[in-house]
C-alpha cells in the first residue's frame, strides 16, 4: 500500500479545529445579549465543515499522516451526516438553552470539540488515532452533561458517566495493547493481514478481542454495558441528551466498522466476535424493551429504547457481510433521524421551569397542536417499526442480514421483542390522541424550528416509502471502504 501525505483529506477537521478556536476567542468579547453571534459562528463552522467534507470526498480510499488517517466513501458519508445532525441539534436546542442559561460559549465549543472527536474517529486508520478521537469526544460529553452546574441530577449523571466512561476507555485501551502485542502493528489495515499468523499470538488476539468488544459495547450502550445510558439521558439537560443520543452514534458505528469489520474481519476472527455480538444484541433487545415498558419518564424510556435499537444495529454487524454492514449503517442513520425528531418535540414542548419529560405531559397533544402530534406519531411508529415509516424497513434490512447467514432464531427473538416494544411507543400515541390535555399552554416555536421539525418528521415517512436509494448508498459506502 502506497501512503501519500496530502493534507486535503483532513481539511474538514483542520477547518473545524481552527474555527472552534475562533469561536472560543470571539465568545470572550460577546455579551450575553449578543450570544446569537457565537451561535451563528458555530452554525457557519458546521456548515463549512460539511461542505469541505463533500468537496474533498474521494471514491477511493486516500491515506495521509503516515497511514494514520483515511478518507474513504464511508468516512465522507458519516462525517457529512454528523455535521448535519449537530446543526439540527443546535437549532432544536437554541430556545431551550436560552431559557436555562446554557446558551453560551461553553456549550458551543464543547459541541464543536466533540464533533471534531467524532470526525477523527470516523477517519481513523490507526488505533492511536481512534483512541485520541474517542477521548476528545468523551471528555467533551462529560463536561456537557455537567454544564448545568446548579442541577444535582446533572452533576450526578456526569460523575457516573465519567467514572464508567473512564473504565470503558481503559478496557478498550487494554484490548488495543493486546492487539499490538499479538500483531506488532497499530495500523488497522495491517491488523487483518497479521492477525491470522501464529497460533500462540492467536490466543492473545482472542483475549484482546474480548476487551475490544466490551469497550465497543459501552460506547454503543449495549447490554451488559448499558448502565450509564438511562441515568445520563435523564440527568443531563435535554439539549445535551439530544446531542449524546444522535451524532455520536455515527462515530460509534464507524469505530465498530474500523475495528471489527476492517481490522479483525478475517473469517476465523469473525466467528469469534459474531457470538459475542449475538449475546449483546439479544440481551439489549430483551432488557431494553422490557424495562422501557415500566418507565414514566419519557427521556428514560427513550434511553432504554436506545439500548434496544443498539441491539438491532448489532444484528447487522454480526452478519459479517457487506450487505449486513450496509444495513447496519442504514439503521444507524435512521435511528439518529428518529432520535433528532423525538427529542426535538420534547425540546419544543419544554419551556422555562418545565421540562416536558413525563409521559403525562403529552396527554391531549393533538388538541393543543394536531401537526406536532402527527409528527410525534410518525416518529413513534418509526421507532416501533410500523410501516410505512422508515423504521420498519431499517429493522427488516438487519433481520434479512441475520437470516442470510442462517441465524434465523435471532431474527425470531428480535421480531418478538420488537412487538413487545411497540407497546410503549403506541402508549404515547394513545396519550396524545385519546386523553384530555393536562397542560393547555400554547406551544411557541420559531420558524426555523417548525420548518426543521416538520422536515425531520416527514423524512421518516418519505424514506419509509422510498428507502432504497439511502440503503444502496450505505451498502456502496461500506463496500468501497472495507
Amino acid at each position: 500500500m502506497e501512503f501519500i501525505m496530502p493534507l486535503w483529506p483532513a481539511y474538514p477537521e483542520l477547518f473545524l479545529l481552527v474555527m472552534t478556536c475562533v469561536v472560543l476567542i470571539v465568545d470572550l468579547f460577546v455579551s450575553d445579549d449578543n450570544r446569537i453571534v457565537t451561535y451563528g459562528l458555530t452554525q457557519f463552522t458546521l456548515a463549512g465543515c460539511a461542505l469541505l467534507t463533500f468537496f474533498t470526498g474521494n471514491p477511493e480510499p486516500v491515506y495521509t499522516f503516515s497511514g494514520m488517517f483515511v478518507d474513504d466513501l464511508m468516512a465522507d458519508a458519516l462525517k457529512l451526516l454528523t455535521c448535519v445532525a449537530v446543526i439540527m441539534v443546535m437549532v432544536y436546542a437554541r430556545a431551550y438553552n436560552a431559557a436555562r442559561g446554557l446558551f453560551r460559549g461553553e456549550f458551543f465549543t464543547l459541541a464543536l470539540f466533540a464533533t471534531l472527536g467524532m470526525m477523527v474517529m470516523i477517519s481513523a486508520n490507526h488505533l492511536l488515532t481512534l483512541y485520541l478521537g474517542l477521548e476528545l469526544l468523551s471528555l467533551s460529553l462529560y463536561a456537557m452533561v455537567a454544564l448545568q452546574r446548579d442541577s444535582v441530577r446533572a452533576t450526578e449523571a456526569a460523575m457516573k458517566y465519567f467514572v464508567l466512561g473512564a473504565l470503558a476507555s481503559g478496557v478498550l485501551l487494554y484490548g488495543m495493547s493486546m492487539l499490538y502485542g499479538a500483531t506488532g502493528t497499530l495500523e488497522i489495515t495491517e491488523l487483518a493481514q497479521l492477525s491470522t499468523e501464529g497460533v500462540q499470538a492467536q490466543l492473545v488476539l482472542v483475549f484482546g478481542l474480548v476487551f475490544i468488544v466490551a469497550g465497543l459495547g459501552f460506547k454503543l450502550g449495549a447490554v451488559p454495558f448499558h448502565m450509564w445510558v438511562p441515568d445520563v439521558y435523564q440527568g443531563a439537560p435535554t439539549a445535551v441528551t439530544l446531542f449524546i443520543g444522535s451524532a455520536p452514534k455515527f462515530a460509534a458505528f464507524a469505530m465498530v466498522m474500523r475495528l471489527l469489520a476492517q481490522g479483525l474481519g478475517a473469517e476465523m476472527l469473525v466467528d469469534e466476535w459474531r457470538h459475542m455480538l449475538a449475546v449483546m444484541a439479544i440481551l439489549s433487545l430483551v432488557i431494553g424493551n422490557l424495562t422501557a415498558i415500566m418507565q414514566t419518564n419519557l427521556k428514560r424510556m427513550l434511553a432504554y429504547s436506545t439500548i434496544s435499537h443498539m441491539g438491532f444495529l448489532l444484528l447487522g454487524v454480526l452478519s459479517g457481510t457487506i450487505d449486513g454492514y450496509g444495513a447496519g449503517m442504514f439503521y444507524v442513520v435512521v435511528y439518529v433521524l428518529m432520535t433528532l425528531g423525538s427529542f426535538g418535540i420534547i425540546l419544543l414542548l419544554a419551556r422555562n421551569g418545565f421540562e416536558a419529560e413525563n409521559l403525562d405531559d403529552y396527554k391531549g397533544l393533538n388538541q393543543r397542536n394536531p401537526w406536532y402530534a402527527f409528527l410525534m406519531l410518525l416518529l413513534m411508529f418509526s421507532m416501533a417499526g410500523i410501516p410505512p415509516t422508515v423504521g420498519f424497513y431499517a429493522k427488516l434490512s438487519v433481520l434479512q442480514a441475520v437470516v442470510s447467514i442462517g441465524m434465523w432464531w435471532i431474527a425470531v427473538v428480535a421480531v418478538v421483542f420488537s412487538l413487545i416494544g411497540a407497546f410503549y411507543y403506541l402508549r404515547i400515541v394513545k396519550l396524545m390522541y385519546f386523553d384530555a390535555p393536562v397542560d393547555t399552554a400554547p406551544i411557541a416555536a420559531s420558524g426555523d424550528v417548525r420548518a426543521l421539525l416538520s422536515a425531520n418528521g416527514l423524512a421518516v415517512l418519505i424514506l419509509g416509502i422510498a428507502p432504497q436509494p439511502l440503503l444502496v448508498l450505505c451498502i456502496e459506502a461500506v463496500r468501497a471502504s472495507i
